[in-house]
């Protein structure tokens, strides 16, 4: 797969061809596989080392390829992942003026039903991680602490789901809520107590495999969540 076997669409330049030998030349092995060293790809691609070295840079930030400095370095095939996506849509999403009461909007009904399916689909091993969760509960009081719990556990719901899309867009509200307000919504010692309280009882529903109870805590956490965010929605709006 050399760059002859690219011939150049309308305006493309070299480095541009050169980039999309790159990624086919990744997406045609495993992650992980090893392409060659510098000097095995400018020979392969026919290519000088600058032009090589700007499209590595490109097809680098797209998550295709990884370079290995060093003994032992090269080239190697990569592929980007769902964070990666996630951080595109969430700049985008910012971009639009999105809050963290919009995100929460439409991942509320999402939340309850990852919520239920996990209660549903648990099995005993599954039931047993989220009881070793809850025993690390009061563990987690400060607002460092209480939000990697918060992030910890809707990956575990999410997952127990077992729907990648649930995955996707819970991940993506819990982004967009670290990253927009960061500690301020466990700013006091009794939002801090309350969160947690709703943690166990959720988490003891899924656990117990009781669906709807699952449900009922994840939608008094979202509603919880909702009242600390109306302040600031009437503030906006003053």
């Amino acid at each position: 797969m050399d760059i002859a076997s690219h011939p150049p669409t309308h305006g493309e330049t070299l480095v541009s061809r050169t980039a999309r030998a790159l990624s086919d030349l990744s997406l045609s092995v495993a992650p992980g596989d090893y392409l060659g060293a510098e000097g095995e790809l400018l020979e392969r691609l026919a290519v000088s080392r600058p032009t090589l070295r700007q499209a590595a840079k490109i097809v680098e930030s797209d998550r295709l390829i990884r370079i290995r400095r060093g003994t032992g370095g090269g080239y190697f095939a990569d592929r980007p992942d769902a964070r990666d996506a996630i951080r595109s849509l969430i700049h985008f999403l910012r971009l639009r003026g999105a809050t963290l009461a919009d995100v929460i909007q439409v991942t509320r009904p999402i939340g309850e039903e990852a919520a239920a399916a996990a209660a549903r689909l648990r099995t005993a091993a599954d039931a047993k991680q989220v009881a070793a969760f809850v025993a690390t509960i009061d563990d987690r009081d400060s607002a460092r602490e209480l939000i990697a719990g918060e992030v910890e556990m809707a990956r575990m719901i999410s997952a127990l789901s077992g729907n990648p899309v649930i995955e996707l867009v819970m991940e993506i509200g819990y982004s967009f809520g670290l990253g927009e307000r960061g500690f301020d919504l466990y700013s006091d010692a009794d939002r801090r107590a309350r969160a947690r309280a709703l943690q166990r009882s959720l988490l003891t529903a899924i656990a117990d495999g009781d669906p709807e109870v699952a449900r009922l805590m994840m939608r008094r956490r979202s509603a919880l969540f909702d009242s600390w965010l109306e302040p600031d929605r009437r503030e906006d709006t003053a």
